[in-house]
């Protein structure tokens, strides 16, 4: 059984840094991509970041490239997201993910290409 469990998130003043973590357990992490994606009030669920298995691609999206960096630390089976510069649109539960295929995924930015979901864990930037 796959499981995730983020952790790092907290309530933080504009212009402020966190760094969030996902612990991954239940299979060889090494071997498999890993997403960030978040979720405001009221809105859908948006691509953060992501990184392949062995951490020599990442992607982001566009309203966070810059100020968010992803990273793995494979021999912790953990993914992190640094996250600077945090803004109030930045608030949001943030969660990782990571797919069923080895090795690659089919759309790195799509939620449906990912079939592992954390619980999430909550980012409130006040201004």
């Amino acid at each position: 059984q796959v499981q995730l469990v983020e952790s790092g998130g907290g309530l933080v003043q504009a212009g402020g840094s966190l760094r969030l973590s996902c612990a991954a357990s239940g299979r060889t992490f090494s071997s498999y991509f890993m997403g960030w994606f978040r979720q405001a009030p009221g809105k859908e669920r948006e691509f953060v970041a992501a990184i392949n298995w062995n951490g020599g691609s990442t992607y982001y999206a566009d309203s966070v490239k810059g100020r968010f960096t992803i990273s793995r630390d494979n021999a912790k089976n953990t993914v992190y997201l640094q996250i600077n510069s945090l803004n109030p649109e930045d608030t949001a539960v943030y969660y990782c993910a990571t797919p069923r295929r080895l090795y690659s995924i089919s759309a790195y930015s799509t939620a449906g290409s990912y079939d592992y979901w954390g619980q999430g864990t909550q980012v409130t930037v006040s201004s």
